[in-house]
């Protein structure tokens, strides 16, 4: 595959940002990576696994041909400010964050005429495990990357943005910012956040232990992105708040009809109800082709 950008530099090192890295220098998509981050220890480890070719400050980051943020939603803003005036003509920023419409904003007002160069994106992919050792350069191969390109975006940097996912293995789709969000708060961020709150709900009961104990697969299947970064999350969840709160409402609506049914004793709404949904869930399985 021919180089798409000579130099990447990546704005937070772990999962997300390493395992882009590791994809394109396996395809042969990039030739120099550079890393840029708040934990010097993190850098370190990143470049003894080969994630990065070297450390970077802001300056020379602003310099490279493409920028990806992988870190928080709440910090974006902040980066991007950092990063503004050091930007090069026809520098590319790009981020990896889990909702869109506040990062947009977050870039109009850090960027300025720059935003043109900005393309939002969101990798469908990743692990409750984080850090550099988390990275794998299989992790977007075959899973789906939303790109939310507004009216200004510069048609040239989301096209390369896209080329360099699909050299990741990724496929690449578009979608506005706005739905984005409600789609993920739904199928997503809610998932999330009902998982963290069964979690916590149990290990706050006086004899949390011997329910752990007893917990078994379909325990830790519901809650395994409990595991998840709680400083991502916490961002997400009030970045995305609208969204969330709709589909949290609908969520406790949906257990509270359920809960109606058990204490009524009325076994064909369950019955009917718990058909309905491992239909629905059956024919989304059906669909998958990632």
């Amino acid at each position: 595959m021919p180089v798409i950008v000579d130099t990447l530099a990546l704005v937070g090192t772990g999962l997300i940002g390493g395992s882009f890295a590791l994809a394109l220098k396996e395809a042969g998509a990039v030739r120099t990576v550079f890393g840029v981050g708040r934990n010097p220890a993190r850098l370190t480890v990143a470049r003894e696994l080969g994630l990065i070719d070297r450390t970077a400050d802001w300056a020379e980051a602003g310099q490279a041909d493409c920028i990806l943020l992988a870190l928080p939603v709440g910090e974006t803003e902040t980066v991007l400010r950092q990063l503004a005036p050091h930007l090069k003509p026809g520098a590319i920023v790009t981020d990896a964050g889990s909702t869109k419409a506040n990062v947009v904003a977050a870039a109009h007002a850090a960027l300025g005429a720059r935003f043109a160069d900005f393309v939002p994106g969101h990798p469908i992919a990743g692990s409750e495990q984080s850090g550099p050792g988390a990275a794998r350069a299989d992790l977007y191969r075959g899973k789906r990357v939303v790109l939310t390109p507004q009216a200004g975006t510069r048609g040239e940097a989301t096209a390369t943005v896209r080329a360099l996912w699909e050299a990741a293995g990724a496929q690449v789709e578009t979608l506005d910012a706005a739905l984005h969000d409600r789609v993920f708060a739904a199928v997503s961020h809610l998932p999330h956040l009902a998982a963290f709150a069964l979690v916590d709900e149990l290990a706050q009961r006086a004899d949390s232990e011997i329910f752990f104990r007893f917990a078994a697969s379909g325990f830790r299947d519901f809650t395994r992105i409990a595991g998840s970064s709680p400083e991502m999350w916490r961002d997400i969840a009030l970045a995305n708040r609208t969204a969330v709160l709709a589909e949290l409402d609908a969520y406790v609506e949906a257990l509270q009809a359920i809960r109606a049914a058990v204490s009524a004793e009325d076994a064909e709404t369950l019955l009917k109800l718990f058909a309905r949904a491992r239909a629905a869930r059956e024919h989304w399985m059906k669909t998958q082709d990632v």
